[in-house]
């Protein structure tokens, strides 16, 4: 019974990197098809509902075979003790049919809640992985990093966290909105926030530059852009795993240094700030922020 759980557990673990894998391969897909082609966007998405359906497939099949194992864990010999207890305390109106499918029932949940384990366990993996890695490059620029909060004005945040001057994360979204009206020409061909039918609409860019004055909309690379040209000063993106992307290089001010982190917070991508390394953690004086 041991062998069967840790070939189940490693089974598990294979699963999960290839689906990982799958993810990445989808992504290279998608960016070599062009949006404005839709007769080859609505050929892609076949594809990649195929390739998701037939790895479901492949993985539910190796999964039905671990569950004729009534000890192959704690968790699933548990769940399926309990799950016959409860279908033998039922009243006899209940069908064996129906009692089969409560014990499915159960099996299942077991097994997706070993599954959200190993993804817990990996995460937890790459989360200090990013954090090691971020914290040397860092510490190279005698900086650390510092949490902004996550409430999709992360990236706003990080910008007004570092500026001399009193500015409120609105009047950062209002003139970023601004600018990007204002240079539609300079924005629209690298603009991939789109719908279905509205490739590269001058209309739709124009709502989605609404949406960042009234919503909580998310920034990304297209408002830094815009942001360096409003404050005329570069802004450095740090990330662990990729050099570091510098935006708006024609401008001689210090930089702003913003953390862009995958794993180290809870709810995803997310953008953070920068302080001055703690006295006695590094040697040497820390660059001036804008």
């Amino acid at each position: 019974m041991e062998d069967s759980r840790s070939e189940q557990q490693r089974m598990l673990r294979r699963h999960y990197r290839e689906k990982k894998e799958l993810q990445a391969r989808i992504q290279l897909m998608k960016s070599s098809v062009p949006k404005s082609d839709k007769k080859k966007r609505k050929q892609l998405n076949l594809d990649v509902a195929r390739l998701e359906a037939e790895m479901e497939q492949k993985h539910q099949q190796e999964l039905e075979k671990f569950q004729g194992f009534p000890d192959i864990s704690n968790v699933d010999s548990v769940t399926e003790n309990l799950a016959k207890m409860d279908l033998e305390n039922q009243p006899p109106r209940f069908s064996r049919a129906q009692r089969k499918r409560e014990r499915r029932a159960a099996l299942e949940r077991a097994r997706q809640e070993r599954i959200a384990e190993v993804d817990m366990e990996y995460l937890a993996s790459f989360r200090q992985d990013e954090e090691e890695k971020l914290s040397a490059i860092l510490g190279a620029k005698h900086l650390e990093m510092k949490d902004m909060p996550t409430d999709s004005h992360c990236m706003y945040r990080a910008i007004q966290d570092q500026l001399v001057f009193s500015v409120t994360v609105e009047s950062l979204r209002r003139r970023t909105a601004e600018y990007m009206r204002k240079h539609v020409d300079d924005f629209l061909p690298f603009f991939s926030d789109l719908e279905p039918g509205d490739a590269y609409s001058r209309d739709y860019f124009l709502s989605y530059c609404d949406d960042i004055v009234g919503s909580a909309s998310w920034g990304g690379q297209l408002e830094l852009r815009a942001l360096s040209h409003v404050l005329q000063t570069p802004i450095e993106v740090i990330q662990a795993d990729s050099p570091a992307v510098v935006i708006g290089e024609e401008y001689t001010r210090k930089p702003l240094i913003l953390v862009y982190v995958r794993y180290t917070c809870n709810f995803g991508a997310h953008y953070n700030s920068v302080k001055p390394q703690e006295a006695g953690a590094a040697g040497g004086a820390a660059p001036r922020l804008f």
